[in-house]
């Protein structure tokens, strides 16, 4: 039986809520990916380009620290990845995370969250990013999460 890990980013919650659901019904442990410096309402304003979120998204090469240690994800071989979707890809925490993990040889299955993006975006985007990691594809999530979402 593979292990699989459940790792998340949510900003308001809703992604958090269906990432403890999914590490319920596929029996995953569960890690939150913690920017150290955690997104104010003001940072998360979409609509005003100095927001802290929109200058993000517009650098590539933005990766906010994170807080805590990181994980040790040798032991996993499946990683169920969820974020919000945020202008159409993920947001710059998930890189942070990435970029801190050794995820080579991992099945990475995305999940998101999103009030009007779909997600095939978002993986793309994520699989140019990192060629040499393995995206299994993804899913946009909105109600209750069941054991066979991938």
């Amino acid at each position: 039986m593979k292990k699989t890990l459940v790792a998340y980013f949510s900003a308001s919650g809703v992604t958090r809520r269906r990432a403890e659901e999914l590490a319920k019904a596929a029996d995953a442990d569960l890690y939150e990916i913690v920017p150290k410096q955690p997104y104010t309402q003001k940072d998360l304003d979409w609509r005003d380009r100095s927001s802290r979120s929109s200058r993000e998204n517009a650098d590539a090469s933005a990766r906010p620290e994170l807080a805590g240690a990181p994980i040790d994800v040798s032991g996993y071989e499946r990683i169920y990845l969820g974020f919000p979707i945020w202008w159409g890809i993920a947001p710059k925490p998930i890189n942070s995370f990435i970029d801190a993990h050794d995820l080579a040889g991992k099945d990475i299955h995305v999940f998101a969250t999103s009030g009007g993006s779909g997600v095939e975006r978002a993986v793309r985007s994520l699989q140019q990013d990192y060629p040499a990691l393995s995206f299994k594809g993804g899913k946009l999530v909105h109600g209750t999460i069941r054991k066979d979402i991938f």
